[in-house]
């Protein structure tokens, strides 16, 4: 079983997040939205492994609302 790697793993972070803000630019709220979904999905398939994806959608809700 694969783990989540919460290490830094990016080889140049700024040009990721460059890209990523640049892929947002000129949507509109809810095409952002639709986009982060679209691309959210793309991720897990590549990932693969639901327990991985468990993990990480436990640490992105930790502190923004009570545990489910």
């Amino acid at each position: 079983m694969a783990t989540l790697n919460i290490e830094p793993n990016l080889a140049r972070p700024d040009d990721f997040y460059e890209v990523l803000i640049n892929t947002h630019l000129g949507l509109s709220t809810e095409q952002s939205q639709l986009l982060n979904a679209k691309l959210i999905l793309l991720l897990a398939n590549h990932i693969g492994d639901v327990g991985v994806l468990r993990e990480a959608m436990r640490r992105a809700r930790d502190g923004l609302a009570p545990d489910m």
